[in-house]
């Protein structure tokens, strides 16, 4: 089945000139299996690609659940040379998290379960 990151993480990102500049933090470590093997340098150069002329550099940092991701020429040479609206790293942050991942619905039903509690969406 197909999952938006946005069920398995979320995202905190910057910009500095043209590269832009993600953490992908998974709310567990089921999660976080799911999306060190998923989210690859490769898959978010394809999923940006109509932005993204430059390269992905992707860390993983299983310390802290997460992946780091580089997108290096994401930003038309840098936020205030572009003529694209809102931009810049923040709103690619929720870009990246509507970027869809192959699991199935036994890695899914695992990964969600510790979150099925308090504010979480049902």
């Amino acid at each position: 089945m197909k999952v938006q990151l946005v069920k398995l993480a979320h995202a905190r990102s910057g910009d500095k000139a043209d590269w832009v500049d993600f953490g992908l933090f998974a709310w567990n470590e089921a999660g976080y299996r799911l999306i060190e093997r998923e989210v690859t340098a490769g898959r978010v150069q394809a999923h940006f690609a109509p932005w993204l002329p430059g390269q992905v550099t992707c860390w993983r940092l299983p310390n802290i659940l997460a992946l780091k991701l580089v997108l290096q020429g994401a930003l038309q040479g840098g936020g205030a040379r572009n003529l694209r609206m809102d931009n810049l790293g923040k709103s690619m942050a929720a870009a990246l998290l509507r970027m869809e991942i192959e699991v199935s619905p036994e890695e899914f039903a695992e990964a969600v379960a510790a979150l099925r509690v308090g504010w979480w969406p049902g």
